[in-house]
């Protein structure tokens, strides 16, 4: 459907009722002062009538006066019939039908009224072009009005729905102005309940987009200062490549280096690149949400770092606290899910020494999903835990290479899951616990 105005279409239906309901109200008006225009003409008749059963009439003008303009006609028979007075003019039949009648004589219309008494007959007739035209000027006198205050009306009704409208006009006067980058809310003073829940979630919309816009402006300053370490370190290690062509054993371990540099470099990017997508939110949307099997997102999750602990002699398996024929599943993305426990466990993998163990545990506490990494590692001192699952932020007595973007991602995905994320010592392994908690209304 092609665009519209919300102002002229106010105004149109409006403006079109109320000259339809004034024209109704006309029409019924002038009809009815028509009615009672011939009511009060006949009324009349009845008084002259009456008024005239004594004798002749001393009140009407003389019967030999040449009155053209006079409307009244008066016939008197006597008790014999004799015709005693007849007004001037009269073109009236020399009869009399009693009561109301309408005659036409010599092209004109009357209306007739007659009267017997014991002594005397009455008539008295009235033109029918005059009497109409006396009621048409009473019944247009009645309607006056209406035409006087619909116009006044209409003006009225104009000038409150602009005044009305004037707030949204207002706010999109605003909009226009912004700049590029201004996500401030809209001022809602003024609008009317039918726009404001409008405005209101503008306003939401304008802060989840301002938090993004500020999301990746920090991204794209943090990832500027990370990657220019690892790219200038690789630009040095290729220029000390060349300088070792000559010494075959040198040579190859500078590409040795070179290829551990790039190999960190890749996985800075992914990380990078992961967070962001993570941040904006481009994967499936909460209202995409789906049942998902946690048991089989720590099958895949562990098979995807079985190859990592297997290098290094670790012990990776689940620590089943839970019953495994009972699927413990939960509301959300499995994609999301998987990278959240894989980062877990690579983190957990990394920092335990060869020979260690990390333990994978999933149960219900509470009606709530668990799930629990253990490893038999250093852990995280308490003064460095709070800060952990900031972006690039690793621990000053940290040996092991990394990003510092792993849990950054872990906690980000918890946070668009509803999960939180608790770490402490663990009690079997003497290592690091990261208990993930979904909530009870995630929980299926």
């Amino acid at each position: 459907m092609g665009a519209h105005s919300l102002r002229r279409r106010l105004l149109w239906f409006v403006l079109v009722a109320i000259l339809l309901a004034t024209v109704l109200q006309a029409v019924t008006a002038y009809r009815g002062a028509l009615k009672q225009a011939d009511a009060m003409f006949d009324d009349h008749l009845q008084q002259m009538a009456r008024s005239l059963r004594g004798g002749v009439p001393l009140g009407l003008p003389q019967v030999d006066e040449d009155d053209t303009g006079f409307d009244l006609y008066v016939q008197i028979w006597g008790q014999d019939g004799t015709q005693i007075f007849r007004s001037t003019h009269s073109a009236l039949p020399p009869r009399a039908v009693l009561g109301f009648s309408d005659v036409e004589a010599n092209g004109n219309r009357y209306r007739v009224y007659s009267l017997q008494t014991p002594v005397q007959t009455v008539q008295i007739a009235q033109n029918l072009s005059a009497r109409t035209a006396r009621a048409r000027t009473l019944a247009l006198r009645a309607v006056l009005p209406f035409a006087l205050l619909t116009p006044l009306l209409m003006l009225a009704v104009w000038w409150i729905i602009n005044r009305s409208l004037a707030p949204i006009e207002r706010a999109r006067r605003e909009l226009a102005r912004r700049a590029a980058d201004d996500f401030s809310p809209l001022a809602d003073s003024g609008l009317p309940d039918e726009v404001r829940p409008l405005v209101d979630e503008l306003n939401l919309l304008f802060g989840r987009v301002r938090s993004a816009f500020d999301a990746q402006k920090n991204f794209v300053a943090d990832a500027a200062h990370e990657l220019r370490s690892p790219l200038t370190a690789l630009k040095l290690q290729a220029q000390a490549l060349r300088r070792t062509e000559t010494d075959p054993a040198a040579h190859e371990a500078g590409v040795a280096r070179l290829n551990q540099g790039l190999d960190r470099t890749i996985r800075l990017v992914e990380q990078l690149l992961l967070l962001a997508r993570e941040e904006a939110g481009t994967g499936q949307t909460a209202s995409a949400a789906e049942s998902v099997d946690l048991q089989a997102v720590v099958k895949l999750a562990v098979a995807d770092v079985l190859p990592q602990a297997g290098h290094k002699n670790i012990d990776l398996g689940l620590a089943a606290k839970q019953p495994m024929a009972e699927a413990i599943t939960v509301s959300g993305q499995g994609e999301a899910l998987r990278i959240l426990l894989r980062n877990l466990l690579d983190n957990a993998v990394k920092y335990t020494p060869a020979g260690g163990q990390v333990d994978v545990s999933l149960q219900r506490q509470d009606g709530q999903a668990v799930l629990t990494v253990e490893d038999s590692g250093p852990g995280i001192a308490d003064a460095d835990r709070p800060r952990v699952f900031d972006r690039f932020f690793r621990a000053a007595e940290s040996l092991e290479a990394g990003s510092g973007l792993g849990l950054a991602i872990v906690k980000v995905i918890a946070d668009r899951h509803g999960a939180t994320l608790a770490l402490a010592r663990s009690e079997s392994l003497g290592g690091l616990r990261v208990d993930v908690r979904f909530p009870v209304a995630a929980a299926v």
